[in-house]
């Protein structure tokens, strides 16, 4: 292979994983392949990002990562960072519903009820929700279809209560967005395959799940449970520090790409600081909005015009534990639509993970920006901390000023899959292959949302990228 020049533009999460694994991969393979990662702010790592303050671990973007999917523990390893990885604690959390804090059923997954008596017993739902739930257990499997929303599919299953007052919040903390808009087969096509193989989603759930262990010992008491997902003791912001680390030389900051063109066999890329760059390959790891704008000569891209995106502020505030008169045994709530209150959900991060806290200290990190309330992220930081300390003194009666806070706010970055997303993707990946071959899509805005699906998103186009350059 002759030397080759591939280009990263977008220097979050997506990006550095793919700079990172090619960078890796022409090492070890002796390919004569040289890497450039292009980003446009003064700092890498994207939404992810770690502020230390005074004994406090605050991040103000993403703060944990979903063990189950491999792709970022496997990350943190080959980083070498296996020593600080930390599990959350797997308390108690909540709904917020019409003013009032109910526990989260037992056995209910993404909302979905997997035992019948916690689901019987809550005070979430009344009779009637409770027998509307039931009769995912007769009624049909759907017809087939392409795509359809989150929110008909689960309607449909399971009625608008368990909707509103329990799957509606989970998903709505997750994806920051209306599921009534969202892209069932872009995001749960699990469960689409499940109704259509066992009719009911309560029965499926029940026969792929994996079975709980068993407690071992008898009596004896157990261990503290450990959740579901892990960060790291320095924070997630130590991924991005060691990443950039292992590509220093690599990496330009402070300008952002405006064009990518076709040039003879490669690609010509402009910055914004007029400085052209050449590449036999691009992986674009930015979102849609930009990608769109860096090859807007190519009608294909037209589509992200459209696609929209939503805005959260996340609010971290510090207090001494006396501050908060009505503690709560759990690690947190998510708030329902049948709620007067503004913030989306609320974490007790000095509960959740213990030792992000100094000894005697509270850190809360609240959610503001409804689909329907955008206004409320772009209000003074005055306003912010006066409507978050509102709707907590609902809940847990604090009576104090924080000892600090720390507002963040993330602007058009929550990306909507709306419905018919995995098929419009497959036809602007079907367009790129024949007109722009060697030019590839990566990150948020794609093929998934969270720090594992960034990270796997990177390592295939690295995949796809080695496979085009050795063609």
């Amino acid at each position: 292979m002759d030397k080759k020049r591939v280009i990263v533009v977008g220097g979050g999460i997506t990006g550095l994983s793919a700079a990172y694994y090619l960078q890796k991969e022409a090492a070890q393979k002796s390919l004569p392949i040289e890497v450039l990662l292009i980003e446009a702010s003064d700092r890498v790592g994207g939404v992810i990002q770690t502020v230390k303050k005074d004994g406090f671990v605050i991040e103000k973007g993403p703060d944990s990562i979903i063990a189950r999917k491999t792709s970022g523990i496997q990350l943190i390893e080959e980083l070498g960072l296996k020593d600080k990885v930390i599990s959350n604690t797997a308390g108690k959390s909540y709904i917020l519903v019409k003013g009032k804090l109910h526990t989260m059923p037992e056995g209910s997954f993404m909302g979905i009820p997997t035992r019948v008596t916690p689901f019987a017993v809550s005070g979430l739902f009344s009779p009637l929700g409770k027998l509307r739930a039931a009769a995912d257990f007769v009624l049909p499997k759907g017809a087939p279809q392409t795509d359809q929303s989150l929110g008909g599919f689960f309607r449909r299953r399971l009625g608008n209560e368990v909707v509103e007052n329990l799957i509606e919040p989970l998903l709505a903390g997750i994806y920051a967005g209306d599921i009534d808009n969202l892209s069932l087969m872009s995001l749960f096509p699990n469960f689409y395959e499940m109704e259509q193989e066992h009719r009911s989603l309560v029965v499926g759930l029940k026969k792929t799940m994996p079975k709980p262990p068993k407690p071992a010992g008898g009596a004896k008491k157990q261990p503290a449970r450990k959740g579901m997902f892990i960060s790291l003791t320095t924070g997630l912001e130590e991924i991005v520090i060691q990443l950039e680390k292992r590509l220093a030389g690599s990496i330009v900051k402070g300008t952002g790409v405006t064009e990518i063109a076709q040039h003879n066999d490669g690609y010509q890329v402009t910055l914004a600081n007029g400085s052209v760059e050449m590449a036999d390959s691009v992986i674009v790891a930015t979102d849609h909005f930009h990608a769109q704008q860096m090859l807007s000569k190519y009608s294909f891209m037209d589509v992200f015009k459209a696609m929209p995106a939503t805005s959260v502020a996340n609010v971290a505030m510090a207090f001494p534990k006396s501050a908060i008169k009505k503690d709560i045994d759990g690690s947190g709530f998510v708030v329902s639509r049948n709620s007067d209150f503004r913030i989306t959900a609320c974490t007790w991060t000095h509960k959740k993970w213990p030792g992000s806290t100094p000894e005697g200290m509270a850190l809360l990190r609240c959610y503001v920006g409804k689909p329907d309330d955008q206004a409320a992220v772009n209000m003074s930081d005055a306003e912010i901390v006066k409507l978050v300390l509102t709707d907590l003194n609902k809940t847990m009666n604090i009576t104090e000023e924080p000892l600090f806070h720390v507002i963040t706010r993330w602007n058009k970055s929550m990306p909507q899959y709306t419905v018919g997303h995995k098929e419009r993707m497959a036809k602007v990946k079907s367009s790129l292959a024949a007109e722009l071959p060697g030019v590839y899509l990566a990150g948020s805005s794609f093929e998934g949302v969270g720090i594992p699906d960034c990270i796997s998103q990177g390592k295939g186009a690295v995949s796809k990228v080695l496979d085009f350059l050795q063609q």
